[in-house]
Parts: structure tokens; sequence; C-alpha cells
């Protein structure tokens, strides 16, 4: 079929057969298609959407493009994806402390996309860690320390890894059907049984509004059982960056200060909410209690930062950052953000604030763009915080002095603030 055809199809809005999308799919992957012509597929999905059915198709698709993985003498594998925000490293503390509690998770992950940072990104500032691992390191790592975090191989949903990277670059990454085939694609491939989605909603997200939100997460747990998966949707807030740091190495070190005993507040409600969930999906503990207070004990006994120096060390990485984080990439500069209003904090635009630390080299503008992994911000205070007209609402590391004067101001502008008392939001939504 002439791929003109597909894409006129769907930027008329009719509904693509499985053959249409699987042929288009298959020769885009065999060169025979280039990516100007499945760019255009991409939006025109963008704009028309896709039924339930061209999703599932979509994602099966994308899983049969390559091989997929089965951990078939551990049942009770369990996984979480998050759909992205600005400041989320709640993957890189979650995965050591549901491991440490006698979960198995095999994570692959991706890199950034648009404003939010990617944890393969964020895990690669470790010196020396890699996430490239064949299956069998993979399977091997799952099976002896509990959990790995690898990105995509070669051969494991390969149609995804490639068209992921031009949804970034093409302005389709709010699609809710493309969403939907590249996460559950990945998250059926890698083998999890068990799945909790930690989505995302506010200005700093892909979905700015709950209702679209709950779209997606109805989309997103079909499409998993209809593969078989146990699905779980956790909705939370994300108007205000999460935690106090942004950029890849930052949220390594806020990682370990975590770890260590050194939460931020919002980062601590989160990650133990979404450790609860993940451990009674699978069913290693059945209620909500057993599950908190295994969680609380991994914490306070080490055991979380004993298994996240564990899988820093089977991935190449120095170990020696859990007690020396000055072995993480640093800033040349760190430049205070000092505020020109004073008031309460009424809102942030964490959107415009991802951008800004793209402009840093926190983030890729282009996909061959190389990343500054010490960039980054320092940015702790949130919405109902009150703030002084020229105090200090953060810092921004960088190793350029004038990107990062032009990220300074995308910042400041960034928050807003009015003279009554803003009441603090709730973090967990539905």
């Amino acid at each position: 079929m002439n791929p003109v055809e597909v894409i006129l199809r769907k930027r008329n809005g009719e509904i693509l057969s499985r053959d249409m999308l699987q042929e288009f799919i298959r020769d885009y992957l065999a060169g025979d298609i280039d990516s100007s012509q499945m760019s255009a597929l991409l939006m025109a999905i963008y704009f028309q959407g896709m039924t339930v059915d061209e999703t599932r198709d979509l994602t099966d698709l994308y899983i049969r493009s390559g091989r997929q993985v089965k951990f078939l003498d551990i049942p009770s594998t369990v996984d979480k994806h998050s759909t992205g925000g600005v400041g989320d490293k709640i993957t890189l503390m979650l995965a050591p402390i549901v491991a440490a509690c006698g979960s198995s998770i095999p994570m692959i992950s991706g890199r950034g996309l648009g404003h939010t940072g990617g944890t393969l990104d964020k895990l690669e500032s470790i010196p020396g860690f890699r996430t490239d691992f064949s299956e069998q390191d993979f399977k091997k790592f799952v099976k002896t320390s509990g959990l790995a975090i690898i990105s995509q191989t070669e051969d494991l949903v390969p149609a995804d890894r490639q068209i992921y990277a031009l949804r970034d670059t093409s302005g389709t990454v709010e699609s809710l059907p493309l969403i939907t085939a590249s996460i559950m694609s990945k998250k059926i491939a890698e083998g999890a049984k068990h799945l909790v989605i930690d989505l995302k909603v506010g200005r700093g997200a892909f979905m700015q509004d709950l209702a679209n939100a709950k779209k997606l997460g109805v989309l997103l747990q079909s499409t998993g059982e209809g593969f078989g998966q146990k699905v779980k949707i956790v909705y939370t807030n994300m108007n205000s960056p999460l935690g106090y740091y942004c950029g890849n190495a930052l949220e390594i070190k806020e990682t370990i200060d975590y770890l260590k005993g050194n939460a931020a507040p919002d980062i601590d409600i989160i990650t133990r909410r979404l450790a609860r969930e993940m451990l009674i999906l699978n069913g290693t503990y059945l209620t909500s209690e057993a599950a908190d207070k295994a969680v609380e004990n991994v914490l306070n006994t080490g055991q979380a930062l004993d298994k996240f120096r564990e899988m820093i060390k089977q991935q190449g990485g120095d170990e020696r950052v859990i007690d020396n984080p000055s072995l993480l990439p640093q800033a040349t500069y760190e430049m205070p953000v000092i505020s020109l209003k004073g008031g309460y904090v009424s809102s942030i635009d964490s959107r415009q604030i991802g951008y800004a630390l793209v402009e840093t080299g926190a983030g890729r503008r282009r996909l061959a763009d190389k990343l500054e992994m010490a960039a980054g911000a320092y940015l702790p205070y949130k919405i109902g915080d009150k703030i002084e007209k020229g105090q200090e609402l953060g810092k921004i590391y960088c190793n350029d002095k004038q990107k990062g004067f032009l990220a300074m101001e995308k910042v400041i502008d960034a928050y807003e603030f009015v003279n009554e008392v803003v009441e603090k939001e709730d973090l967990i939504l539905e």
C-alpha cells in the first residue's frame, strides 16, 4: 500500500486496519518509509486519535516487532511507569525500596521527552553506569538482585524505540494512543506481570487536567488487561516541580539523600503510596498496613539504600557516589534565582521550567544533543509557600553562564504570586 494513502486515511479521520498499520511500521523499520512520512502519520494520529481497537493493534505490533522477555519462574514481577514530570525521580528510589521488600522489578525505561527528564539519562550521570544490557544480563540482574533498569535492547520493541524518538522531535508526544502504545508495549514486552502507573496531572505534565488524564488511564488499563497484565493507575499532582532538584546528576544526589532519610515531603508521600500499590498488586503483601510497614522498615534500616548501591554496582556504575556524591558531575556555575515579587505562590508553570532547563543542557532540543549531566536547578518552593521580594527562589546549575541567565529569567517568570494565603494542593489526586 502507498504510505501516503495510509496517512490520508488517518488525516481524514478514518480507522486504520491492522494490516495497514503493520505494513506501514514494517516498511518504516526496513527504511522503505522515511521519517517525514512517519512523522506525518504520527501528526495525523495526534489530531484524529485512534479507537481502542486501533490502539491495541498498534501496541501489539510494537511488541511483535521484536522479542519478548518472559520470567516464567518469577510470576509476581512488578513495575512502575510514570507519564513524566519536571523533577520526577521517583523511579530511582521506588525501585530499590520495592526490591528490598522482596519483589522483582524488571524495568525497561526511557530517555527524556520534551520538557520532562528520563530515568536512563539520570542513571547514566553516575560514572560508569550502563543501561545497554542483553536480555540474558537483564534476566540475571532481576533474579539475583531483584531489580534492573535498562534501555530497550535492539530486538525489544524496536518499533517503539525508533518512533519514540521521532515523537519528541515531531511535536506528537501528548497523543493518548501513542502514549499508550509506547508505554504498554515496553511494559508487556519486558516481562512485568503487574504494573502501577503514576499518571501525572498538572502544568508540568503531559496531561494538564484530570478529565483527560482519566481518558488516558482507562486506555492504559484496558490495553494492559487485554494482554493479561494487571494494571493500577494512581493520579498524582504535577503542578509544582517534584522534590527539590531538577536535572540528571542533581536528581541522583536527591535520590541518595532520600534513601539516607533526608526526604522532600512531596517525593516521600508519592513514593510511599506507589510502593504500597506495587507490593499489594503483585501479592507481596495483602494489606496497606503491612506494605507500609515493610516500606518503613527498608528505609529505616538502610536496606533500600543498599539495594540502590547493589544496582549501581551490577550495572557498572561507581557505587562510591552513595558515600561521596561529589563524584557525580559538577556544574561550573551555581547561580542564585532571585524573586522579583513577593507573596504566596499561587501557580508554577512547571512546563516552562522544564524547557528552561533544556536550554542549560539538562534536556534535549534535538535527538542528537549531548546532555550536560550536571546542569539543572534547585527549586524547593511549592504552591502555597510564602516568598519575600528579593528572596532566593532557588539556584541554576550550568556550564554556560549565558544559558544560565536565560534559564533564570524563564524560571523567575514561571512563578505567580498573590497576597492572600494559598492552600497546599493534594499530591494524590485519585
